[in-house]
């Protein structure tokens, strides 16, 4: 017969007791650092790709609706003041041109070789009766 101490004692319960508890905390270490934080974490990195796409594609939308294109003149023309701020002409000078960029250094040789003239670089504009000055020296 088994004394009480025995009893008590029984390694079997112990060890099967013993074996729950270990198993079952391996199971929750598992579950609270590896398992809960890999989702969350997973979670969050989506999250901030799908809100890092969305908002390039909001911007890329905006933008499209702000940007418009452009209608350039495709003629420039160069208009001559003279001292008292009357339209006068030069011999010589060239007054029409295609590009902005050749017209304006035009201008500026101009001005260096008549100082006592005034130069406006305009175009005319489709939707203006007017001519649009773009520059003035």
């Amino acid at each position: 017969m088994k004394s009480y101490f025995q009893k008590v004692f029984d390694y079997k319960t112990y060890l099967v007791t013993v074996l729950a508890i270990v198993t079952f905390s391996d199971f929750l270490v598992i579950l609270f650092s590896q398992t809960i934080p890999g989702t969350i974490l997973t979670f969050f990195k989506m999250a901030g790709e799908c809100v890092i796409l969305g908002s390039v594609f909001v911007f890329a939308l905006f933008w499209l609706i702000k940007a418009r294109p452009c209608n350039r003149p495709k003629q420039y023309s160069v208009i001559i003041f003279d001292v008292f701020g009357k339209k006068s002409q030069i011999d010589g000078v060239r007054t029409e041109f295609n590009t902005h960029d050749v017209a304006w250094s035009f201008m500026k040789q101009y001005k260096k070789e008549f100082p006592l003239h005034n130069f406006a670089l305009v175009s005319k504009q489709s939707e203006s009766e007017k001519p649009t000055i773009f520059r003035y020296i």
